[in-house]
């Protein structure tokens, strides 16, 4: 895990259904992961009995897919199986159709976390080490009455009520006052934003490694299965509901996401286009992450309006317009390649652009109308560009590994080889030739092996904030 690829996988999974008065849409993309480690879930209508409820999740695996498969498979039965999530447990009876109390949904979806983690502790290959794997979890329950969006790690769930972001699940980051307490008090540390210098999330199902601390309980580890849990009635104004893991938050804010959803809402009825959208707006903002998005739309959402498709087809035929006047002012080089074209039209002030999206939501656009022009271009009409940005990669996931292999000594071996470096030269008293500027291997060159336990964050995944 961690690992990038020289070109990103832009195959996509999507999915799509209703009932319950909602409709739902989802795309996942792999991105320049060497791994896809994200999984979802999407169900309308529960078992036992819950047939007006409907439950969506997005997980986050990291270090392997292991635990993010088995969630996306089995997280929803460990919750509704749970003690008292119906209210079953002695409570006072409830007539036919009444919801169970907040607090008994919200003990019960607290519990069923815990008790899939410990279950999936007895897991021989996650028992012994052989795999060490964890997820985040972001998921939300819809009952007729209620939303419980429920939040494990830094995945995020956002409530888009009458065009403004109404609610948002908080990413549970080590950095955080009351997770970094917990995790000291636990004997563990926080550096450069990471559990022990290692995993970048403070919650997480899975990642037994950092669960292991004598004396405390399951909610007390180095990093925490326990979901946070926020209720909302649902409102007629209620329009969407959006899940998606940090590869998409990476790049977007709550408010540029639902600005951008409201906005393919009113152009397209279709709702794994929209998520397409999504995915691939990001991909091209720069996401260097998994990307995986789950829409819910409610009965109030936006529908499509002819003026919205109107100015949607006059800003392609703009754009298509203008790639064409870029392509013929050819210089000596020839035809420019679609980075010039992007950076040119960037300059520019294009109006009707798609909010939050940018024109980063319309490459798809651009780049038909260049290979339409120039179909003798190379394979990659980037190259330059690409080839930059996997030496960016490059660099950054070997000091990540470099972080992850050397734990809380990578400062020490870094002391250690800089000392090396300097010693010969201060010995000779003058500027060190060719000879003594080749010392002995650096311990970034060739990291010693160890776990690979570290989530990537936003500083290892996009070479912008390098």
């Amino acid at each position: 895990m961690g690992a990038f690829l020289d070109k990103p996988k832009t195959e996509k999974h999507t999915a799509h259904g209703g009932g319950n008065g909602l409709r739902y849409g989802l795309s996942s993309m792999q991105g320049w992961r060497v791994e896809m480690e994200d999984a979802h879930t999407a169900v309308v209508g529960l078992p036992g009995g819950l047939d007006d409820w409907s439950f969506f999740a997005v997980y986050d695996g990291h270090a392997g897919s292991r635990v993010a498969n088995y969630c996306s498979q089995h997280l929803l039965e460990h919750i509704t199986g749970s003690d008292g999530f119906r209210g079953e447990d002695g409570g006072p009876e409830r007539a036919p159709g009444q919801e169970p109390p907040v607090e008994t949904v919200k003990s019960g979806i607290r519990a069923g976390f815990l008790k899939i983690d410990d279950h999936m502790r007895s897991f021989s290959d996650l028992r012994n080490g052989l795999d060490r794997s964890g997820s985040t979890a972001v998921a939300v329950l819809l009952s007729p009455e209620h939303l419980y969006f429920i939040n494990c790690g830094d995945s995020r769930a956002v409530l888009c009520r009458h065009g403004q972001v109404r609610l948002s699940t908080q990413d549970h980051k080590p950095c955080d006052p009351r997770e970094k307490e917990r995790i000291q008090n636990a004997g563990g540390s926080v550096m450069i934003q990471r559990v022990n210098g290692s995993l970048a999330v403070s919650r997480a199902l899975g990642d037994y490694d950092y669960k292991c601390v004598d004396g405390k309980g399951p909610t007390e580890q180095l990093v925490s299965p326990e979901p946070e849990v926020f209720e909302i009635g649902r409102a007629p104004e209620d329009e969407f509901v959006v899940l998606a893991c940090d590869g998409i938050w990476d790049v977007m804010s709550n408010e540029e996401l639902c600005e951008y959803i409201r906005s393919r809402l009113e152009v397209w009825d279709d709702l794994e286009r929209v998520c397409n959208s999504v995915v691939d707006t990001c991909l091209h903002k720069g996401s260097r992450d998994n990307m995986s998005v789950v829409l819910v739309c409610l009965p109030n959402c936006p529908k499509v309006t002819e003026e919205a498709v109107k100015k949607e087809a006059e800003l392609d035929k703009y754009l298509e317009s203008r790639v064409e006047e870029i392509m013929e002012t050819t210089g000596e080089e020839g035809l420019p390649d679609l980075a010039h074209i992007m950076r040119t039209l960037s300059t520019e002030n294009i109006p009707n652009l798609p909010p939050g999206g940018g024109l980063a939501s319309k490459r798809s656009v651009i780049e038909a109308v260049y290979n339409r022009l120039n179909p003798h271009r190379e394979e990659d009409g980037e190259s330059e560009e690409a080839e930059e940005g996997s030496t960016t990669t490059h660099l950054l996931e070997a000091l990540r590994q470099f972080r992850v292999s050397h734990r809380g000594q990578y400062r020490q071996v870094l002391e250690e080889a800089l000392s090396a470096i300097r010693q010969p030269t201060e010995t000779a008293g003058e500027t060190p030739g060719p000879s003594d500027t080749a010392p002995s291997p650096s311990p970034l060159q060739s990291p010693a092996p160890g776990p690979q336990s570290g989530k990537a964050s936003p500083e290892d995944s996009n070479p912008s904030t390098a």
